[in-house]
């Protein structure tokens, strides 16, 4: 058998470089051996506290649901029973993880009720001073309290603090920026987008298919103000408002929508081309006729689509000129058109061309 004399005198009579290796591999083994038991202290730890958070939130639970059926049924004023679990949930949430639970709890619960139970949640959210907990958190410095505090406000419905959460509204963290406008939206409705007058930020896609389906939910369509936010700086207001004039069919917006037409940005100029065809604006097509070769071809196709909507017999010269067009799309769109217009003038250009295309095309439109 080795004894450890024979190592210790081994490691003796080894190089320096040899000494070195084994003192790092005895320091490496040693730390990873202290890993592991901090690791495991703190899964242990963890488990723990998520016990304990399950326990509290259960008997949060308990009380909320005892409070509301608690309430008197002849009057809107918190009965006596409901006030002794308002004091009782008040002393139980002195420290702010617990304040968290309770707000956790009454979210999941509000999910499961509606109507006048709901609304009692929303109170006992105010009652329990859990309100100035959420206010704490925007006026934090940290952007994920800020985030969560809002997001609190707009469930459980409160008005009051407007004005506070639009101090935000050209956050930097993008997260911030649309808990406030789902807020305002969610909230105040058609008058929350007022946001858009003061917005520097962009809104993004996601953000805005968001507004977008909280505002159709909405039973009124009554929306005012798209006129000015088609003017507006902000290249992601112009696009929303794009959309909203769409959606809600503002043709009275026609004069901005045209004016678009002539918008530094490609992306609003497709779009604008595009509800502007929706809306059958035809006082737009001499302007864009004009200055056709000047387009970017995503817009002559764009245009060529509102055309097959908007043609007519005086468009014919325009039509022909592009039946021959480079562009497959657009080809494909005059010779439509012409078809509709003038079927004795499209017999007339079947043996124009040879190009495959041209001809796959005709033999398109004469099978349909």
């Amino acid at each position: 058998m080795i004894s450890s004399n024979y190592f210790i005198d081994l490691f003796k009579s080894s190089s320096v470089v040899i000494e070195l290796v084994w003192i790092l591999i005895v320091i490496l083994i040693a730390s990873i051996i202290a890993v592991l038991i901090y690791l495991k202290f703190l899964r242990t730890i963890l488990r723990r506290n998520e016990k304990s958070k399950k326990t509290l939130g259960k008997e949060f639970e308990t009380k909320i649901i005892t409070y509301l059926y608690s309430a008197d049924e002849d009057s809107d004023k918190i009965s006596s029973e409901q006030q002794l679990i308002i004091e009782d949930l008040k002393k139980e949430t002195s420290k702010e993880y617990r304040k968290d639970i309770l707000i956790a709890t009454m979210l999941k619960l509000s999910y499961e009720i509606s109507g006048e139970m709901a609304n009692s949640i929303n109170k006992l959210y105010v009652e329990t001073s859990l309100l100035e907990h959420s206010l704490w958190k925007i006026k934090n410095k940290k952007w994920n309290l800020i985030a969560e505090g809002i997001r609190e406000l707009t469930l459980f419905e409160v008005k009051e603090v407007e004005d506070l959460v639009k101090k935000h509204i050209n956050h930097p963290k993008s997260e911030v920026r649309s808990v406030i406008q789902l807020y305002l939206v969610s909230l105040f409705h058609f008058k929350g987008l007022d946001f858009l007058n003061d917005i520097k930020t962009p809104i993004s896609e996601w953000d805005q298919i968001q507004l977008l389906e909280v505002l159709q939910l909405l039973k009124t369509q009554e929306i005012s103000g798209i006129n000015n936010w088609l003017k507006s700086s902000n290249e992601s207001v112009v696009i929303f408002s794009l959309k909203m004039a769409k959606i809600y069919n503002r043709y009275g917006a026609k004069d901005e929508l045209i004016s678009l037409l002539k918008h530094p940005s490609l992306a609003v100029r497709i779009q604008a081309i595009e509800v502007i065809s929706h809306l059958s604006i035809i006082e737009a097509k001499p302007e864009l006729i004009g200055n056709f070769d000047e387009l970017a071809i995503e817009e002559q196709i764009a245009f060529f689509t509102m055309m097959e909507n908007t043609y007519e017999v005086t468009d014919k010269p325009f039509i022909l000129d592009n039946i021959q067009n480079p562009n497959f799309e657009i080809k494909f769109s005059a010779l439509t058109i012409l078809k509709e217009l003038s079927l004795e003038d499209f017999n007339s250009f079947k043996v124009l061309s040879v190009d495959p295309d041209f001809v796959k095309i005709i033999k398109h439109l004469e099978l349909n």
